[in-house]
């Protein structure tokens, strides 16, 4: 059986648009569920999504333990071995408070490949096949988080350039969520039932298009 790590913020953990971090999809709703009945039994898929999280950046007013870079390792050490990790962090790197350009928030993301490629947490020790996924793009009303997100949604459309270019760069798979789905205008920066359910099969073909020998 191959495993697959879905390492992301709200939009992986099923945040629903407009309502409290708390209140999220359902298991089988979030695009984690819908990438694990995609591929089918021969397939583990484990979810590590947290609202607000970023890449790598201790949050001032939520607190550090929303930095993704200081959970990372224990998380990859945690659910070892892991045959693919899937990364889709950046939005909340745009906040103001941070006050990072797309091209900052993509080295995040570069950090976070360092750490994975350092820890080798794949089969025998080997560094697992890593895809980036670019957040779709927020819409320009962000509703009453319009001050926290000052900028943002301009930056976010950006994003999926920035994290293609560092994907190819380093030689990983690369996903832009963008291309298939929109945030909701319900709040404009989360994605609904329907957009989990489109991203979650297309990141099944993505998943399937690596050309994964037979051995495992």
């Amino acid at each position: 059986m191959r495993s697959v790590l879905c390492y992301g913020d709200s939009n992986t953990h099923g945040q629903i648009p407009g309502r409290g971090p708390l209140e999220r999809y359902g298991p089988g709703e979030r695009w984690p569920g819908i990438l694990r009945s995609q591929l089918g039994p021969d397939w583990y898929v484990i979810e590590e999504g947290l609202s607000g999280r970023t890449t790598v950046h201790d949050d001032p007013i939520e607190g550090a333990h929303k930095n993704g870079r200081t959970y990372l390792r224990p998380c990859l050490q945690s659910h070892a071995t892991l045959d693919l990790v899937i990364i889709m962090l950046g939005t909340n790197d745009l906040k103001i408070r941070f006050n990072k350009p797309p091209s900052e928030v993509a080295m995040g993301i570069g950090c976070l490949v360092y750490d994975i490629k350092e820890l080798a947490p794949g089969p025998g020790g080997s560094t697992p096949e890593i895809m980036i996924v670019a957040p779709p793009p927020m819409q320009d009303d962000v509703k009453e988080w319009k001050s926290i997100f000052a900028g943002a949604p301009e930056k976010s459309r950006l994003l999926a350039l920035e994290f293609e270019v560092l994907a190819d760069s380093l030689e990983l798979h690369f996903f832009d969520a963008g291309s298939v789905v929109s945030c909701s205008e319900a709040d404009g920066f989360h994605i609904d039932a329907e957009a989990h359910r489109l991203l979650g099969a297309a990141l099944a073909r993505a998943v399937d298009a690596i050309g994964w020998s037979r051995s495992t």
